[in-house]
C-alpha cells in the first residue's frame, strides 16, 4: 500500500477549512501536501509525513506515535512520521497540521527539476 486514502482525504479536507490553498503531489512513496510550493505534509502507508522543521524536531519526537522520517538510513531532521493511531481524532491530526503550517512560511523550498 503506498498511502492510506482515508487520511489522504482527512488532511485535504483540513487544509480546506484552514483556507490553505495546496496541491497534492506523489512522492517519496506517497502523497504530499504542498503548500506555497513546499512540502508541508504527507501520507506515508498509514501514518502521516509531517515537516515540523528543525527548532521543533526533538519535541516533536518526543509525542505518542512520532517517530523521525528515515528512508535512506540517514534521518530527516525537521521530518517526522506520525502513526495513524496517534491521529485518529480530527483534534489530533490538527495538532501536526498546525505545526507543519506553522513552519512552511520559513521552510525552504526544493529546487524545482527541470523537465529536460
Amino acid at each position: 500500500m503506498a498511502y492510506n486514502t482515508y487520511i489522504a482525504d482527512r488532511i485535504s479536507r483540513a487544509l480546506s477549512q484552514a483556507n490553505q490553498v495546496f496541491e497534492a503531489k506523489k512522492m517519496m512513496g506517497g502523497l504530499c501536501f504542498m503548500v506555497n510550493d513546499k512540502m508541508c505534509i504527507g501520507v506515508h502507508e498509514d501514518r502521516i509525513m509531517a515537516r515540523v522543521g528543525p527548532d521543533q524536531y526533538e519535541d516533536c519526537l518526543a509525542q505518542p506515535g512520532c517517530t523521525e522520517m528515515n528512508f535512506t538510513g540517514k534521518p530527516m531532521n525537521g521530518f517526522v512520521f506520525v502513526e495513524g493511531q496517534a491521529i485518529v481524532t480530527d483534534k489530533q491530526l490538527t495538532y501536526w497540521l498546525e505545526k507543519c503550517l506553522n513552519y512552511n512560511p520559513i521552510a525552504k523550498s526544493s529546487k524545482k527539476r527541470s523537465k529536460n
